[in-house]
């Protein structure tokens, strides 16, 4: 298939494909006698991996390294766990970052009055150490 519906397929766009070739996550194809790129139901797996993992938060980096796994065929569900985890861990500390951030805009939107004048606490906010 080429690229067009291997992105079809996947659910994403040619653009997407292009970059994950470029970086090196997405194997090239072999090409065929007009030297078009044919992609097989391997490569349409390993993008669908490679984009629930994006969905899923997980950076390149760490998607290389599960990759790398993979294709090794050497790896334990222990040592996908331990990185799954840490990853977790991530995501966590993301989500009590936000929720800090939720409260800090809350109470200063909540300060502000909305009225037609030149002082604004959210401003003050902004600009106070």
């Amino acid at each position: 298939m080429q690229r067009g519906e291997l992105a079809k397929r996947a659910g994403c766009n040619i653009e997407t494909v292009r970059y994950y070739e470029k970086i090196g996550l997405l194997p090239d194809p072999p090409r065929t006698a007009g030297g078009y790129r044919d992609y097989d139901p391997e490569h349409g797996r390993r993008l669908r991996f490679i984009l629930r993992a994006r969905d899923l938060g997980f950076g390149i980096e760490d998607i290389r390294a599960l990759l790398k796994l993979v294709d090794r065929r050497a790896y334990t569900c222990a040592q996908v766990r331990e990185m799954t985890l840490e990853h977790l861990d991530a995501v966590r500390l993301k989500i009590a970052d936000l929720r800090r951030l939720e409260r800090t805009l809350a109470k200063t939107v909540a300060a502000c009055n909305g009225r037609n004048v030149p002082d604004c606490p959210v401003i003050d906010a902004l600009a106070s150490n």
